[in-house]
């Protein structure tokens, strides 16, 4: 924990009472020279600690007026009548501080542009923040909570003076006063190089220029070739007169002034036809990939159509075949029910009932009828791979016989 030198610190301190009694308890004070002292037998402690009876179970101690050479470990020992000893192994490291300034600058010469830090103190007390006052020439200058640092950054020559800081709450440990001066002039910052055309062709004239803030202005710039330990040119421009490939790489400049030096992030330098030829291939690569898969995809289409239109065709086909024998079969005339069965007319010749003799038979006379049937494109289908089946086919038609009785009166 950090204390404000001549202020008061109440070390915190808890303990339970082990079963058996306590023979002593006390405060161990360890130096960083590794002595260690009873705070209660100390004379450096005598008037001003107060130790809080650990019957209570509270073994905090109150220091006042703390001093620096306080700065210490302190460890709170517990003694049993049985000889067993407690402790905090850790114990509790005290630093003192008061308000002393320190200045961190980048150079021992304060330049313009440089940065400057102040440090108000060696640690920010634990127990009270506290907030920290900064002056310049005794005006006050600002004030920060719980920050004991002070940063100028870029700082002008205006920013010269007197500076010292205090903490509140202990105005009187003002700190010594340091007194700054920036000095004119600063080192080269901000380097950049430029590059003229911005687009480059093989033979063009290429132009780098290298620009800077500094005071005094740079006079002295170099240029470098990433890959390469010497300079490739010098001056403020740096001019290649007729480009090609071995020209191309990363390019930087270094500039430096009585006060410092400083080098400019890397550029590139490449050729456009070059860049226009990667271009070129990807974009031809790239067409060539379109153009095979849209010849793909027109020939799955092509495939898918055929198959379909095959589809189509046969049911087509077979629905017109199917259209032809229904209409060949609905032109044929109708058949007999059975053509190997006979048909029969009969014809009566009318005479008086009562003229007829009793017992007379009936003469019947027989008639022949050849009946031939017309063979249609479906008997022909159907017979025409067969001599035999046709042989069978014209007995069949022979037998198709009509009989017709007639009776005589």
């Amino acid at each position: 924990m950090c204390v404000v030198r001549e202020s008061m610190v109440l070390i915190p301190c808890k303990h339970t009472s082990p079963n058996e009694q306590v023979s002593s308890a006390e405060w161990l004070c360890e130096r960083s020279s590794g002595q260690r002292v009873r705070v209660s037998q100390d004379p450096a402690f005598v008037g001003r600690v107060e130790f809080v009876q650990p019957a209570a179970g509270n073994c905090s101690l109150l220091l006042r007026d703390v001093r620096e050479s306080d700065a210490s470990i302190f460890r709170f020992v517990l003694n049993t009548t049985s000889g067993q000893t407690w402790t905090n192994n850790q114990g509790i490291q005290l630093e003192v501080t008061d308000a002393n300034l320190e200045v961190k600058t980048e150079s021992d010469a304060v330049m313009e542009g440089d940065l400057i830090m102040f440090v108000c103190g060696s640690c920010i007390p634990s127990m009270t923040v506290p907030t920290y006052i900064w002056s310049k020439d005794g005006q006050l200058h600002s004030q920060h909570h719980g920050e004991n640092i002070l940063v100028l950054e870029s700082v002008e020559l205006k920013d010269g003076g007197r500076y010292s800081c205090t903490i509140s709450g202990h105005e009187g440990l003002n700190s010594a006063s340091h007194e700054i001066t920036v000095r004119p002039g600063y080192p080269p910052k901000s380097v950049s190089v430029s590059i003229s055309p911005s687009e480059i062709v093989e033979g063009d004239s290429v132009t780098l220029i290298c620009s800077s803030d500094s005071n005094p202005p740079a006079l002295n710039f170099s240029w470098f070739k990433e890959n390469q330990s010497s300079a490739v040119g010098s001056g403020q421009s740096f001019i290649i007169s007729s480009f090609n490939s071995r020209h191309s790489g990363r390019y930087y400049c270094e500039t430096q002034n009585k006060y410092g030096s400083q080098r400019s992030a890397s550029v590139s330098l490449t050729s456009a036809g070059g860049q226009k030829a990667v271009l070129y291939a990807a974009a031809a690569i790239g067409a060539m990939l379109i153009c095979i898969c849209i010849i793909i995809v027109v020939k799955k289409n092509i495939r898918k159509t055929g198959d379909a239109g095959g589809q189509s065709g046969v049911s087509k086909q077979e629905e017109n075949n199917s259209t032809a024998v229904t209409d060949q079969t609905s032109a044929k005339p109708p058949k007999p029910a059975d053509l190997n069965e006979s048909v029969y007319a009969s014809i009566t010749h009318s005479r008086p009932r009562e003229q007829q003799r009793d017992g007379d038979e009936d003469e019947v006379q027989y008639a022949t009828v050849q009946h031939h049937r017309n063979t249609t494109a479906e008997d022909r289908c159907q017979n025409g791979n067969s001599v035999s089946a046709r042989s069978n086919t014209e007995k069949a038609d022979d037998s198709d016989v009509i009989y017709s009785s007639i009776k005589s009166s």
